[in-house]
């Protein structure tokens, strides 16, 4: 496998695949820029030679989205802290940067970002580019924390983009999609360090359902998980603390984080792929599995967990009000179907932002995520959920399955055109084109 780096000279190159296994691309080449020149002499090749080229991240979009037969950018070497301001509470990293890599080196500065998903396996440019976020009663997803960002268009021009320098496209290339240019370093906004306690705790579903706005409306993050075949729920709530730290002990965050939702949770899921029939049980086991527990740590050590099941997911973003009808009509469809469903659905929130393609562009909204474990047929459930979804103007997660194109997003995004106009004029020739973008963003 090449690592050519700015020429743009790689050989071929071997095929890459997403985390999921679902989505595989055979590049003609590849390179591993070090530098922004690196990566502007990259692009000017590629235009010479007429590929097509995507930047790549660790892979953890389960759409096509990355996919290219012509060049693939890795972003190994784009990686570390450029500066920090700690005056205008902003950290410039290169785009290659993982997010683990970044919370640890903030940390250490005593330092965070003020919400963030729940892993951090994924590159910055990768995660803001799909809209990875957590969830927030007033705090938005990552792509919102951005102050500015780096671009490199497709004929080599690197744009400083802000809310004062290059708005229009900063309004659009928080959340990209990989349409834009390739992004090569990104400034966030980030705070003081501070203290999260986490308070987990078992709850029904008819009670989450019936108490929503109150637990939305009391915690600066809240969080559930409906088990399917149950009408149980485990919920979390993750607010600001005075601490000192109390992180859950050695063991129970050994039992609970990887016997139990890692360890246990890939035998119980292997079981329910061999034997569906014995699902249903199975979830009612397991949605009592975990017990109440309360913790309190810095941001990521409570945001973030591992997550080393292997899954396949869709996501949609409903209007919050919408929530509870939609969760309800999805929790009817599974229990009236042949549908054997081993993975817990996972509820989050978030505030209105002002991103162009969004999936909280301009209003309040509430995550639905549906999964399957990988190797199961996932189909029928997530073509019945989507139904559901797009019945009460869902919005698909960018980086998640999902069958919407472009006339869809038309009509889902007041701002769609802004988006597709300023495509039309920072990449007229399609350079960072394929069959994804051509799907929801239109030729």
């Amino acid at each position: 496998m090449s690592t050519a780096a700015g020429t743009g000279s790689g050989k071929s190159a071997a095929a890459w695949r997403n985390w999921a296994g679902n989505v595989t691309a055979r590049p003609v080449r590849e390179v591993t820029p070090a530098s922004v020149d690196e990566l502007t002499a990259a692009l000017r090749q590629a235009r010479e030679d007429g590929l097509k080229v995507k930047p790549v991240g660790t892979g953890h979009s389960f759409t096509a989205a990355a996919v290219t037969d012509g060049l693939l950018i890795r972003p190994e070497l784009l990686t570390g802290i450029r500066r920090i301001d700690r005056e205008a509470g902003t950290v410039t990293v290169e785009a290659g940067t993982p997010l683990k890599r970044l919370n640890a080196a903030l940390a250490r500065e005593g330092l965070s970002l003020t919400n963030m998903g729940d892993i951090m396996e994924q590159t910055v440019s990768g995660a803001t580019s799909t809209g990875t976020h957590g969830t927030g009663r007033d705090s938005a997803s990552i792509s919102a924390q951005i102050k500015a960002l780096e671009l490199v268009t497709a004929d080599g021009t690197v744009l400083t983009c802000s809310e004062k320098e290059n708005p229009e496209v900063f309004a659009a290339a928080r959340l990209g999609l990989g349409a834009l240019g390739v992004i090569s370093a990104i400034t966030f906004a980030v705070e003081p360090v501070f203290f999260l306690t986490a308070r987990e705790e078992p709850m029904t579903f008819d009670k989450v359902t019936s108490e929503f706005d109150a637990l939305y409306a009391e915690n600066e993050h809240f969080e559930f998980y409906w088990f399917p075949h149950t009408g149980n729920c485990t919920t979390k709530r993750n607010n600001r603390s005075t601490g000192p730290a109390d992180p859950p002990g050695r063991v129970s965050a050994f039992v609970e984080d990887e016997v139990l939702s890692n360890g246990l949770f890939q035998v119980v899921n292997t079981i329910g792929r061999a034997v569906p029939a014995a699902i249903p049980g199975i979830a009612r086991i397991s949605s009592k599995a975990l017990s109440a527990r309360t913790y309190t740590d810095i941001p990521y050590k409570v945001f973030t967990s591992p997550r080393r099941v292997r899954f396949m997911e869709m996501e949609y973003a409903v209007p919050r009000a919408a929530l509870v009808e939609t969760l309800r009509e999805l929790k009817a469809m599974v229990e009236r179907s042949n549908l054997r469903i081993s993975f817990p659905v996972e509820v989050r929130t978030a505030p209105a932002d002002d991103i162009t393609l969004s999936t909280a562009s301009g209003r309040e909204s509430a995550y639905i995520a549906v999964h399957m474990y990988r190797g199961t047929p996932y189909q029928a459930y997530f073509t019945a959920a989507e139904r559901i979804f797009t019945a009460h103007e869902g919005r698909p997660h960018w980086g998640k399955i999902h069958t919407r194109d472009a006339a869809y997003f038309a009509q889902a995004y007041p701002r769609f055109a802004e988006f597709t106009e300023l495509r039309d004029r920072l990449d007229p020739d399609r350079m960072f084109d394929n069959a994804y973008l051509r799907r929801v963003l239109g030729d």
